[in-house]
């Protein structure tokens, strides 16, 4: 009997003993009986620390305002599996996903498939399909051994090199630097959204003859361009704040702010505009212009108010994407106080976490996601981590909910709740913002 998508997606989260095992040579030959081709005239591949999830949006978004059909592959998703692959801006329903899981399995025979590399190569199948312009395709972890490395890209990207997953990548820029530099092709442009990457990820290219093209090298971008002040991690680019101007030599596009907040999201559009420029297509000014200002992603600050209450929700999971959060609250202070809802998984350094952003809370709430796999922790194993911090005094729930209810029971109209730690963290405060 055909199973559901659910059941589907139970069925492969048992088939590998691992939940990790990096390599390319099992999917590989599953592609291969797969027959699996490009999967777009074009391809873009994005990697990096932080960032990949906007940048691919911010793409996207340009790229179907100039009229392209784009697929875009990303991961993990928040409420739904189907948000990982989106064609023509909408998610792949329950039954094109169920197709493409039973032609993997159709092919697979006795390999073993992990749950990721059964989803990329369900996201190539599908997008072969759609005979698609575009294809955007989003590293799961690191690059040089992810599943989506299987397919060469025309443009590569790497938005930022920070130190997480040290069990798989390394335990410095360096060499975690090398891991993602694994998706760049030799003789292709490589974009780096980074002003001073690893030397590691230069090497790399140089190696290999790929085209570094660097921000703050090769392309600009410049906040209250018409003072010819550079942008800095503390200006402000909410969106009512002004305009910005992208260049590179010899063009230059002035552009409204992006509508997704936080310093970070400046940079994550300049290096998307340079990622489908460094394709060779011709974009109007007016697509780039659109889809900067239209680019979302649930839990990226996605902001709600409860009752005169703030409630701001961020994917935020490692240091790096911690202090990006530190200096949004500089930016963008609460009327009154600000409450953190925290939780994340076990190999986190939650420990950095805090402390990128002590100083700009006044009271912290710890939740457990122990219901999160083998990387979940209670509450109080959570705490135990966080002794010597200043979470550690926080009160403890069992899981984010509570927290969060908690939480907005104690804020009072002018205050901000902020909650991150985790996808799993901000998809349980989605939920419960959802019944509210």
């Amino acid at each position: 009997m055909a199973r559901t998508l659910p059941e589907w997606l139970d069925y492969i989260e048992r088939q590998h003993p691992k939940t990790i095992d990096m390599g390319l040579d099992r999917v590989r030959e599953v592609a291969t009986r797969m027959r699996l081709k490009k999967p777009a005239k074009k391809v873009i591949t994005v990697g990096g620390t932080n960032g990949k999830g906007s940048t691919v949006a911010f793409i996207e978004a340009i790229a179907r305002a100039a009229g392209w059909k784009v697929g875009a592959y990303t991961s993990p998703h928040l409420l739904a599996y189907n948000e990982r692959v989106r064609i023509d801006g909408v998610d792949a329903s329950d039954d094109d996903l169920v197709a493409a899981f039973e032609a993997i399995e159709t092919a697979r025979g006795e390999t073993l498939l992990t749950y990721f590399e059964y989803g990329t190569l369900a996201a190539l199948w599908l997008f072969e399909r759609c005979k698609l312009d575009l294809a955007l395709l989003e590293v799961g972890l690191g690059g040089r051994l992810d599943a989506t490395n299987l397919v060469d890209p025309d443009v590569a990207v790497i938005t930022t090199v920070d130190v997480d997953h040290q069990d798989w990548l390394g335990n410095d820029r360096e060499t975690i630097g090398f891991e993602k530099a694994g998706i760049a092709r030799a003789w292709k442009p490589l974009v780096l959204g980074e002003d001073d990457p690893p030397a590691s990820v230069l090497r790399h290219a140089y190696a290999i003859g790929a085209s570094a093209i660097r921000a703050g090298c090769d392309f600009f971008f410049d906040s209250a361009a018409a003072h010819g002040n550079r942008f800095s991690p503390t200006d402000s680019v909410l969106p009512d704040a002004g305009r910005w101007t992208w260049r590179e030599l010899g063009k230059s596009f002035d552009l409204p702010l992006p509508r997704l907040a936080a310093p970070a999201q400046l940079r994550n559009a300049a290096t998307a505009i340079a990622a489908l420029r460094a394709l060779g297509s011709k974009l109007p000014p007016e697509a780039i212009a659109q889809g900067v200002a239209s680019a979302h992603v649930p839990g990226r600050l996605q902001r709600f108010e409860r009752n005169g209450v703030e409630v701001v929700v961020d994917v935020g999971h490692n240091p790096q994407a911690a202090r990006e959060l530190a200096a949004w609250l500089t930016t963008a202070p609460a009327l009154g106080r600000t409450f953190a809802v925290f939780a994340a998984l076990g190999d986190k350094d939650i420990a950095g976490v805090v402390n990128a952003l002590a100083e700009r809370i006044d009271a912290w709430h710890l939740a457990g996601l122990a219901d999160s796999g083998p990387r979940g922790l209670t509450v109080d194993a959570f705490a135990e981590r966080l002794a010597g911090s200043a979470a550690a005094s926080g009160t403890r729930r069992a899981d984010v909910a509570a927290a969060l209810e908690a939480a907005v029971a104690q804020a009072a109209p002018g205050d901000r709740v902020l909650v991150f730690g985790s996808f799993h963290t901000a998809a349980a405060a989605l939920e419960w913002l959802k019944t509210k």
